[in-house]
């Protein structure tokens, strides 16, 4: 199973529901939050314990990030499998 990496730029305001749209996805395995510099604030792992209990904590820690920086890339780490051969 190979690890696919993403990079989104979002603006403040659309953060948490980009946040949120990606642990409902379902094949992230880690989302990792960072400034214009490559700066990191913040690392979730998404795994279903943090599906449950965790994530509101973790989404008021993301609106807290993205209420003091006006840019912020989100990098996006995926479950992918291997593609099969016939």
């Amino acid at each position: 199973m190979e690890n696919i990496k993403e990079e989104f730029r979002v603006k403040s305001e659309e953060v948490v529901e980009k946040v949120k749209q990606l642990i409902h996805e379902g094949n992230v395995r880690r989302i990792i939050i960072k400034d214009e510099t490559g700066k990191v604030y913040l690392e979730i792992p998404v795994t279903i314990g943090v599906i449950g209990a965790l994530i509101a904590p973790m989404l008021a820690a993301v609106g807290a990030i993205a209420a003091m920086v006006a840019h912020l890339k989100i990098e996006v780490i995926r479950n992918e499998e291997p593609e099969k051969k016939d």
